[in-house]
């Protein structure tokens, strides 16, 4: 069953992230692909996360295909422009990719090359539409391709953004532009996210709750600063602390599988999101105190 149809069943779905290294030493990634085989319904690969150049997102993808693997390709507009995002969506068509989340992407301020242009051509709506326009045999501009795309296009949003109005705005926008799902920046109120979920049902949409892995109370304190839209409750960050520090990852594994098992059995999403932002290889034990594997 591929990521679409995944959705399509009802099942309560489960993806992960994968961040590809900065160099040609794939051996870890590896390592850690292999170990989620079979696990989730499919893998983000994400696109020079936090504008911190790494291998693209495309090549990583098609070896996760050739591992067995269902790879969504994660697309920024921050380094590419109209013309060049078109041709990586058409190449990453013919590799076989059909999944791809359009974003418009961290400014290049936040990453390591501080000097770099960002492009900004377009942004993720534009990016949504671009994607519906291939699929349908047309490039942006109206022109007929020889061969249209077949790509389940999705996008993100912030639930506890505040304030949420241009947020739910954004979310509608794209909806509009022919997202299909969603996977959610972190959450960690679930009531709020609830209430979010309210409106969200409103749309034909998939949602994914996005969790973050929360390794420490410094990790915590540091997202409140300075990640906009990410809250993490002072409970949360009591029961860190509390941990001390040499258990602190294991009550953030915790707390992600608690959160898991809540959204799954009170059916408030379609499923879940795990960024375990280099500790992919807790994914496994996660989902296995969340009581899905």
């Amino acid at each position: 069953m591929n990521f679409r149809d995944a959705l399509d069943s009802g099942k309560f779905v489960v993806t992960a992230e994968i961040g590809p290294p900065k160099g040609t030493d794939i051996k870890e990634m590896l390592h850690d692909a292999e170990m989620l085989k079979g696990r989730l319904d499919a893998v983000n690969v994400t696109d020079n996360q936090s504008a911190v150049m790494r291998i693209n997102s495309m090549s990583i993808c098609r070896i996760l295909l050739d591992m067995g693997h269902e790879p969504i390709l994660q697309m920024t507009c921050r380094d590419r422009n109209r013309i060049a995002l078109q041709s990586d969506l058409l190449g990453a068509s013919v590799l076989g990719i059909r999944n791809v989340l359009c974003m418009t992407g961290d400014h290049p301020d936040a990453g390591d090359h501080k000097g770099a242009k960002p492009v900004y051509d377009i942004e993720s709506v534009q990016l949504l539409r671009v994607v519906d326009s291939l699929n349908n045999g047309r490039d942006m501009m109206g022109n007929e391709m020889k061969g249209a795309t077949d790509f389940f296009q999705g996008a993100v949003v912030t639930p506890e953004a505040n304030p949420i109005e241009p947020q739910l705005m954004k979310f509608e926008k794209k909806v509009g532009a022919g997202a299909k799902f969603f996977q959610t920046q972190a959450i960690y109120d679930i009531d709020k996210f609830r209430e979010f979920m309210k409106y969200a049902r409103k749309f034909p949409v998939k949602v994914l709750a996005g969790l973050v892995l929360l390794k420490s109370a410094g990790m915590a304190n540091y997202m409140n600063k300075f990640v906009p839209g990410i809250t993490v409750p002072s409970g949360l960050i009591d029961e860190l602390k509390a941990a001390g520090k040499e258990n602190a990852l294991d009550a953030g594994i915790n707390i992600a599988a608690r959160h898991i098992k809540q959204l799954r059995d009170e059916k408030i999403c379609d499923g879940v999101h795990i960024m375990a932002i280099g500790a992919e290889d807790k994914v496994p034990l996660i989902m296995e105190r969340a009581g899905l594997s």
